[in-house]
């Protein structure tokens, strides 16, 4: 099978994770909530597959581009 990787679309920081390792995922799905800027901007789920790797925690600072998520499709 093959990898996506998610990326954050802003600079900002982990607020929420909605996910966990192993969890199986839908396209449009909310991953997590990003704040940046006093503004929650949600991590959206590309395509159907499984989580196989968080590349982040709760409160770390992410920058535009950064790999946040890791989906087996």
């Amino acid at each position: 099978m093959a990898t996506e990787d998610v990326e954050s679309e802003v600079t900002g920081t982990v607020w929420k994770i909605e996910c966990k390792v192993g969890d199986t995922v839908a396209d449009g799905d909310i991953l997590m909530i990003l704040e940046s800027m006093k503004m929650e901007i949600p991590v959206i789920c590309p395509e159907d597959g499984t989580i196989t790797e968080i590349k982040v925690k709760e409160e770390e600072p992410v920058a535009e581009g950064d790999v946040v998520v890791v989906l087996e499709v």
